[in-house]
């Protein structure tokens, strides 16, 4: 096969790619560049258009440009059913990846959209003799993904510059040789496929000698003339069937279009219609292709924008061809937002499909993601999908996932089916190579005959493309490669689970042994989601209740508006910190304005509730007491606990209140922690609260990843510039001034009257490249494992290092609040904005265990954002020894604002009441259809059975347990007094009631 491929690679390349084009025509092009930002169509056909050539340079960074492309067929043009007439166009393509560099979208003069442009799929099809495009270029920079150490300036317009970027190389008439290019995939197909066999394999010599005996016959000269010849010398190594145990692959076109990366969100409305615009018209000459489109948000921006484009998709969902699957409102971080906001994903998404398509998905489709909560699978079940594909998990550095096809089990043991595609890639053109490698990585040979291959230019956009389908055509049924079935990922699911419903088990979260930076890059961004979701969380709450109470109308529509904001921003590369400059930006104004909206929304609402008045009022927005006030409740402030006191020592402060005994150096760093028992929850000689600051320099993915090296070099920062102690309305504080490197630090130390943990502030003005600061806490606790606050309960991890897959755990996620503790006795660190954690244990010589809590509280990549995290930050935590999982969560929701203080005339009883603290209330809200009913989302916390009675304080008439979408659960009502339910949950299970009001 060696002396055929060098022969076939000259052949390809000096005849047969030249001969497809039969003949070329010029056409007429006039240009109007926008001297901002896009324009709709209507807007830029009225300007001013001026003569363009080919071969001028176009495209400052992130601009439009649109031309207008006029011609006509040539009279001695003879179309026929070989020949088809084409525009083709470079717009000065980078090489040959889609949706990282110029693109454009074609419409005819009507304003309906023809197709779009981009590489791999270069050209337009002819309608009519007379020839009337307009073409929007966009000139987004070349910003490609290998770029992994460089630091850029195009991610943002103030920083791109002027020059062009891009020269206009072609843009003319074509006649396409439909046999020569047939041919074209044919080779491909066949070359391919030899190249990925075994050299003694008898295949491999069919192959060469079928393509010897093509090159033999074709006349290079004249590859025209003599393509059906060639092509009927390929037919039979074409022909033969496939091995009776090959594999089958069902492949499905795809399209994952980031919601934002290396590209701003306006510029992804714009992805899509390109993207989509390709799908439907690809499905035009192909009736068995099929398409999978998973994000509500993409269509919702095509129906606003694009509503022709959106009535063709309509079309095609209707017809089977254009699968709506995923049911999320974006793909998002599955690791870092609330269990409120994983639901939402799904309400709101499902919703969608459903309103405008009339179609619910049945599946999570979540192909690129950085981790896997535990807590998904009943999430899943509970909105009425029941099963779920990622292929992201194929990038473990350390561990393989030892199957393809399972059932994963979730932290309440909800089971659902899950696929991880063995092609393993999202963005397949369904390759020889790339089926061979589904073939040899899929590890379930034993038990399971089919995988899913999601094909298309994706990430950028661009989706599946006609080569694409002549590939799967060829390879449908072709020996020595695996089967293809174009078809759906249902197609896929169904046949999977009838053909082994006997599946093996991965309990608790699936783990990417990988980019685990995301946890802590773009702090802005963290801190504008944390503050959404809680202020979501309080201003349903108070609506809600002042609706019931006070007759105050249900902001509904706002609040919804809202919720797609905030879950568009928890997109994989949003809420992680992994994109551009311009996208994090526009992330902090929108989570800016978002906490805007609905702080009056609260307002309104606790104003409406407690009227004018002087009391000195709280509002507890937590499903636990806080504040001397009931959860879900407002109260009176109370102010009977003692003051903190300090005492200066000859060794720095002690801090006391009645409760904790805290030793504070000279360093403004605790050396002991002790409750009323008198343990210590400091290890001996060791410092809590001190700041680490470690060089961060990953190998390959710089905002995405904290590689495990980083841990062999730390600056411990001790020393002080000044330290104040003092105490102010009661609260003892100890403040210290650092400096280290470019930067300054202000730490602060607080103990509150009557508080059982220390509260602890840092203020830094971070001006660090390619560092990582860690906020750590040495322990004096035997931990044999870590407990992390996750969605809707919480996560067990090893603090050892007995596998691969506990060492590969190194930095971890945790929501609010982490806990380490031994028997009889506990410590929780909570936080208020913080993800990235690290636990690990050491042996001290005097036998005792130290083990070392660390948060991650800065980095500074820069790319793709050179500037990413540069000033002022301000995060805030607490330390709490003697504490239970309990415990840690009111420290949780205390650090995360549930607590409220103004003054009104009345107390407001909690509008629902629990009687077991352990089950907690997520959500009160009134229902997504507008009916008024009133919603409650709660979830048994501990982790094990509990009977509870849920009571609600207003005219109910039935109390029905319903899905995620509100929709009940089985048939009847919950029997008995609708005002008081019993029920009992399993661990960690989440319980979704629907009251109708009486």
């Amino acid at each position: 096969m060696h002396r055929t491929r060098d022969r076939l690679a000259r052949f390809v390349g000096e005849s047969l790619d030249g001969a497809v084009r039969a003949r070329t025509a010029p056409l007429r092009i006039e240009a109007w560049e926008v001297p901002g930002e896009p324009v709709p169509f209507a807007s830029a056909i009225t300007r001013p258009f001026s003569p363009f050539a080919v071969g001028t340079e176009w495209g400052r960074p992130w601009s439009t440009l649109w031309l207008h492309v006029r011609g006509r067929v040539p009279a001695d043009w003879v179309r026929t059913e070989r020949h088809r007439a084409e525009i083709v166009v470079d717009l000065g393509f980078d090489g040959l990846a889609p949706g990282f560099q110029a693109e454009a979208l074609a419409f005819r003069p009507d304003g309906t959209i023809i197709k779009a442009i981009s590489p791999r799929n270069a050209y337009l099809p002819v309608e009519d003799d007379e020839i009337d495009v307009y073409l929007e270029l966009a000139a987004n920079p070349g910003i490609h993904p290998e770029s992994h150490w460089v630091t850029t300036p195009l991610g943002d317009r103030a920083t791109a510059g002027e020059a062009p970027l891009y020269r206009l190389r072609e843009l003319q008439l074509a006649l396409v040789d439909r046999e020569v290019w047939a041919l074209q995939q044919d080779v491909a197909v066949l070359a391919g496929l030899a190249d990925e066999l075994p050299a003694d394999h008898p295949r491999t010599a069919q192959l060469a000698a079928a393509l010897d005996r093509m090159l033999d016959a074709v006349d290079p000269d004249d590859v025209a003339g003599s393509a059906l010849t060639a092509r009927r010398l390929l037919a039979p190594a074409l022909a033969a069937p496939a091995a009776a145990s090959a594999h089958t692959v069902i492949a499905t076109g795809h399209a994952h279009i980031d919601s934002a990366w290396l590209w701003p969100v306006r510029e992804t409305v714009r992805k899509c219609a390109r993207t989509f615009s390709n799908v439907v018209a690809l499905m035009d000459e192909h009736p068995d292709f099929r398409f999978a489109c998973s994000s509500a948000q993409q269509l919702a921006w095509v129906k606003e924008s694009y509503p022709d484009l959106f009535e063709r998709i309509r079309e095609k969902v209707a017809s089977g061809q254009f699968v709506l699957v995923g049911g999320q409102w974006v793909e998002p971080d599955t690791n870092m937002p609330s269990g409120e906001a994983t639901a939402r994903q799904l309400v709101l998404g499902k919703r969608f499909f459903l309103e405008q398509f009339g179609v619910e998905t049945r599946e999570v489709w979540l192909p690129d993601t950085f981790g896997y909560t535990a807590s998904l699978p009943q999430v899943i079940r509970l909105s009425g999908s029941d099963w779920f594909m990622t292929q992201k998990i194929s990038w473990n550095q350390t561990n393989a996932m030892p199957h393809h096809s399972f059932w994963w089990e979730g932290i309440d043991g909800t089971r659902v089916f899950t696929h991880f595609p063995p092609i393993e890639t999202y963005n397949a053109e369904l390759s020889p190579a790339e089926l061979a490698h589904a073939q040899r990585t899929y590890r379930d040979h034993d038990t399971g005959t089919v995988s899913l291959a999601p094909f298309g230019w994706g990430d950028g956009g661009g989706g599946p493309t006609r080569e694409m389908v002549a590939a799967a055509h060829r390879q449908a049924d072709l020996d020595g490669s695996p089967r293809i079935e174009l078809g759906t990922p249902a197609d896929f699911a169904r046949r999977a689970r009838d053909e082994n419903p006997e599946l093996p088990v991965w309990s608790g979260e699936m783990y990417l042994e990988l980019h685990r930076g995301t946890l802590t890059s773009q702090l802005r961004t963290k801190q504008g989601n944390r503050r959404s979701e809680q202020l979501l969380h309080e201003a349903e709450l108070w609506a809600a209740t002042a609706a019931i109470r006070v007759g105050t109308p249900y902001p509904a529509d706002a609040l919804e508006r809202v919720w797609q904001r905030v879950l568009l921003l928890q997109f994989h590369d949003i809420l992680p910190g992994s994109s551009i400059a311009w996208v994090h930006r526009e992330a902090e104004e929108d989570h800016a304005r978002l906490a805007r909206e609905l702080e009056a929304i609260v307002q309104t609402a606790l104003a409406a509730l407690s009227g004018e008045g002087d009391l000195d009022l709280v509002a507890n927005a937590a499903p636990l007491a806080l504040a001397g006030v009931d959860a879900l409740a407002v109260g009176v402030a109370s102010r009977d606990a003692a003051a903190a006191t300090i005492t200066e020592t000859a060794d720095g402060w002690r801090l006391r209140n009645g409760v904790l005994d805290v030793g504070v150096d000279t360093a403004g760093l605790i050396v002991s922690l002790r409750d009323a028992s008198g343990r210590d929850a400091i290890a001996p000689g060791e410092s809590a609260g001190l700041l680490r600051l470690h060089r961060d320099l990953p190998d390959k993915w710089d905002a995405w990843d904290i590689d495990r090296h980083y841990r062999a070099n730390g600056l411990d920062l001790r020393e002080a510039e000044s330290i104040e102690a003092a105490v102010a309305d009661g609260v003892a504080t100890v403040r210290v001034h650092r400096r280290f490197g470019a930067s300054t630090v202000i730490q602060s130390l607080a103990l509150r009257p009557g508080a059982a943990a220390v509260d602890l502030t840092v203020e830094v003005d971070w001006r660090e490249r390619h560092r990582l600061l860690k906020l750590t806490f040495p322990l004096d606790v035997h931990a044999e494992r870590s407990t992390s606050e996750i969605q809707f309960g919480h996560v067990h991890r090893p603090t050892h290092v007995n596998t691969s897959w506990d060492e590969a755990r190194f930095e971890f996620t945790a929501q609010r609040w982490i806990h380490v503790g031994e028997e009889g006795y506990g410590v929780a660190v909570a936080n208020d904005s913080t993800y990235g954690h690290s636990v690990t244990r050491e042996t001290r010589a005097d036998g005792g265990t130290t083990t070392w809590l660390g948060l991650s509280v800065l980095r500074a990549p820069t790319f793709p954002d050179p500037e990413s995290d540069q000033g002022e930050h301000t995060l805030r935590f607490s330390i709490r020894p003697a504490s239970t999982l309990t415990d840690a969560a009111e420290e949780g929701h205390r650090l995360n604002g549930t607590v409220r203080s103004w003054r009104g005339a009345r107390e407001v009883a909690p509008i629902i009441r629990v009687s077991d603290p352990a089950v907690r209330v997520e959500t009160v809200k009134l229902a997504e259809d507008r009916s008024g009913d009133l919603v409650v989302r709660l979830y048994e916390s501990s982790g094990g059975r509990r009977r509870v009675a849920i009571e609600v304080d207003a005219d109910v008439a039935e109390a029905t347990i319903v899905d995620l979408l509100e929709r009940p659960v089985g048939e009847a009502a919950v029997p008995g007094d609708a005002s008081r339910v019993e029920l009992e949950l399993r661990a960690f299970e989440i319980v979704t009631l629907r009251y109708r009001r009486s």
